[in-house]
């Protein structure tokens, strides 16, 4: 029976026996772009561990089919996870996907789903061999605001791998690059107290200094240069009070919710500082040429202002030299809550890193006046007949400085 309250659900599908892989829905993986492959991309080595029968390299295109159910919406088929295995016989084909979703009708596949968080609960037999999945397709934020308490926030284009039947606590994973400090390059007092946004993002800098890399591509390898930076400090801080364990469970559950509280508020930080932080690079001149978190009209404070607070509010500087920047790392559904801020400015400019939306929810925004900035590496995850309306932060910029002018 399907469950309609996705804390039940949770509760229900977070079993010894199941594994969650949770992202968020790509224009790629639901038919926002029209692709003939859609589907939500899930990585081989993940889909071999799940359906470790369909790793058979002797077997042409090796199926297995299961029962997926997603019960948000509620939706019930037989669906199959195939491996395209034909690299190995003379052609070109290497590739395991999901198939028989149901088309438009599944929520999976919904263009107006691209953005929303999806939770895929797979329930493993004795052998370790999935023989259903349920999925959760968050249906508005507050459903998504309740999976992020539970697991913490889950980025565009990342994806989390959770299994119940494991001892890794908090999920903590070292990563194989430059940016992860080991334990002796750590400031002394990031360990004492944890360091504040504004200080990881220095200490990315750092790493990944500007030398002539465009402004989005400097603004992607940062934000993942900086998780890096971020989850290394958390791993020296909370691995040793894990393995020091528990005396009862309410001890256990604070300080779980104590991580995870840190990385929801890292996370919706985070992309407006890397954006200041740019600005500043660019020669933009803070309080001068742009203003963070300033006010615009009595409890209104827009994410940036062109160029400043002082402007806007004199009536007499001219509008069509004014720009508002909103910042929000997922769009859907939350592009609404700008509409309001900054009076004077009626076409608004907001960044973001969802990849993709809906030809509809476009349609949408365009009449609200609302401009979408994206880094130019996501801007292939939108529908084609999106994509010239789409603005880079690098076009934005140069559109700044021309306002200077």
């Amino acid at each position: 029976m399907a469950l309609y309250d996705v804390t039940e659900w949770m509760d229900e599908y977070s079993k010894p026996e199941h594994i969650w892989y949770i992202k968020r829905l790509s224009g790629n993986d639901t038919l926002a772009n029209k692709s003939h492959q859609a589907g939500p991309y899930i990585p081989k080595k993940i889909l071999f561990d799940i359906f470790p029968s369909i790793h058979d390299q002797n077997v042409e295109n090796p199926r297995k089919e299961f029962y997926l159910m997603i019960d948000s919406h509620p939706d019930a088929r037989q669906a199959t996870v195939i491996w395209y295995n034909n690299k190995y016989r003379g052609g070109t084909r290497n590739e395991a996907r999901i198939t028989n979703l149901g088309g438009g009708a599944s929520a999976l596949l919904d263009p107006e789903s691209t953005g929303s968080l999806a939770v895929f609960s797979f329930r493993r037999d004795e052998n370790r061999e999935a023989d259903c999945c349920h999925v959760w397709v968050c249906r508005h934020e507050t459903e998504e605001d309740q999976v992020e308490d539970r697991i913490g926030p889950i980025q565009p284009g990342e994806w989390r791998l959770k299994d119940f039947g494991q001892p890794d606590l908090f999920d903590i994973k070292r990563p194989d690059n430059s940016c992860w400090l080991k334990s002796q390059d750590i400031p002394t007092d990031w360990l004492i107290k944890f360091p504040t946004g504004a200080e990881i993002i220095q200490k990315t800098l750092d790493f990944r200094p500007s030398h002539g890399v465009d402004i989005d591509q400097r603004l992607i390898k940062r934000r993942n240069c900086e998780f890096e930076i971020f989850q290394s400090v958390e791993e020296a801080i909370a691995l040793p009070r894990i393995k020091e364990g528990f005396d009862n469970v309410t001890d256990f559950v604070t300080f779980a919710q104590s991580l995870l509280q840190r990385r929801k508020a890292r996370s919706g930080h985070s992309l407006e500082l890397h954006a200041k932080a740019i600005f500043i690079e660019e020669n933009l001149g803070e309080e001068k040429d742009f203003q963070h978190q300033p006010h615009s009209e009595p409890g209104k404070r827009p994410d940036f202002l062109f160029p400043n607070q002082s402007c806007y509010q004199d009536p007499t500087f001219p509008e069509k030299n004014l720009r508002m920047l909103a910042v929000k790392t997922t769009c859907k559904d939350r592009w609404r809550q700008i509409l309001n801020e900054a009076n004077r400015i009626p076409n608004k400019h907001l960044l973001t890193l969802q990849e993709g939306v809906s030809e509809n929810q476009f349609r949408e925004m365009q009449e609200a006046n609302v401009k979408l900035v994206v880094p130019k590496p996501i801007i292939s995850t939108y529908p084609k007949s999106v994509q010239p309306h789409l603005q880079t932060l690098e076009s934005f910029v140069a559109d700044v400085r021309l306002l200077n002018l």
